[in-house]
C-alpha cells in the first residue's frame, strides 16, 4: 500500500517511515532543549532520566543525543531486553562491551567494571548505558545500578546511565530501596506530547521529507487530527497514514476531517 501511497501523492520514499536518519529527525524547541541537557549531563558524566508516555518521543530525543556524542570520547551501550534478571542484565551489558560473559553473576559485573575503568584509564573513552523501557526492569536489577555507577567510593564517575522509560519508573525511584540510584540522577528530561502547532508542524516536516511538495492535510483536518491523537507522535504517524491510504483509494488528493476521522475509526486507537 505504501508504493501506491507514494504514487497517488507523488512521494519519493514511504511516509511516516521508522527509519528516519538521525539527522532528519523533527526536533521542536522542547524537545531541542531536552536534548541539550541530556549532551551536558552525559559530557559532565552525570546520570539521566528521560520519562514520558508511550509513543511521546523518548527514543527520538536519545537518538538526538547519540548523533551528538562524538565517537572518540563516548562509547554508546543500548540495552532494551530489561525484563531479565540482574545476572542476565549484566551479561548483556558484559556481551555489548565486548568481552566474554562468563563466570558467576559477581564475575560477570566485576569484568564489567573493571572494562569501564580500563576504557576510561587507557583510552578516555565515557561509556553511556542507555537503558530503554526501563520501567519493566526486574526490582533486583533496578536497586543494584547505584552499584555499577560507584566508582573509587563514588569519586570516579567513568560512566553515565540514561534511564528511559514511563512515569512510573520515576515512582519506582522514589521507593526506599532504590533511593541510592535516584539521588545520583543529575538530570530528569519529561517528554512531553505535541501541542496543536506542533502536531502541524510535525506533519509537514515528516511529509516534506519523503517528497510532498504541497499542504497534503487541510487545516481543519490537521486539528482534528491532533485531538484524535492528543499529539502523540507515534499515534499521529499511525492516524496520518492511515488517513493517506483512505484518501488513495477515494482519490482524494487534500485530505479532508472526514478522511482523518475515519482513518481514525480504522486504527486500533479509536
Amino acid at each position: 500500500m505504501h508504493s501506491v501511497v507514494q504514487s497517488f501523492f507523488g512521494l519519493s520514499s514511504a511516509p511516516f517511515a521508522k527509519d528516519l536518519p538521525a539527522t532528519e529527525l523533527w526536533l521542536d524547541p522542547s524537545r531541542q532543549a531536552a536534548i541539550d541537557r541530556l549532551v551536558a549531563a552525559v559530557t559532565g558524566r552525570r546520570h539521566c532520566l528521560v520519562r514520558g508516555e508511550s509513543g511521546a518521543g523518548k527514543n527520538c530525543v536519545v537518538r538526538g543525543l547519540v548523533g551528538r556524542l562524538p565517537e572518540a570520547h563516548f562509547r554508546l551501550v543500548y540495552i532494551s531486553n530489561v525484563t531479565v534478571g540482574r545476572r542476565d542484565f549484566y551479561r548483556q551489558l558484559s556481551l555489548a562491551l565486548g568481552l566474554e560473559a562468563r563466570g558467576t553473576a559477581a564475575a560477570v559485573f566485576e569484568a564489567v567494571q573493571r572494562e569501564i575503568r580500563n576504557g576510561w584509564r587507557e583510552q578516555r573513552v565515557h561509556p553511556v548505558v542507555v537503558i530503554d523501557e526501563a520501567h519493566l526492569l526486574n526490582d533486583a536489577t533496578l536497586c543494584h545500578l547505584h552499584i555499577l555507577a560507584n566508582f573509587d567510593l563514588d569519586s570516579a564517575p567513568l560512566l553515565s546511565l540514561v534511564l528511559v522509560g514511563l512515569p512510573e519508573l520515576h515512582d519506582r525511584l522514589k521507593l526506599g530501596v532504590n533511593r541510592s540510584l535516584l539521588t545520583r540522577i543529575g538530570t530528569l528530561v519529561d517528554i512531553a506530547p505535541t501541542s496543536p502547532d506542533q502536531t502541524a508542524q510535525y506533519v509537514r516536516a515528516r511529509l516534506e521529507s519523503a517528497g510532498a511538495k504541497s499542504e497534503l492535510f487541510a487545516s481543519d483536518a490537521m486539528t482534528l487530527l491532533h485531538e484524535l491523537t492528543a499529539g502523540v507522535p507515534r499515534v499521529i504517524d499511525t492516524v496520518a497514514l492511515g488517513a493517506l491510504e483512505v484518501a488513495t483509494t477515494i482519490g482524494e488528493r487534500l485530505i479532508t476531517r472526514a478522511t482523518v476521522r475515519r482513518a481514525w475509526q480504522q486504527s486500533v486507537f479509536a
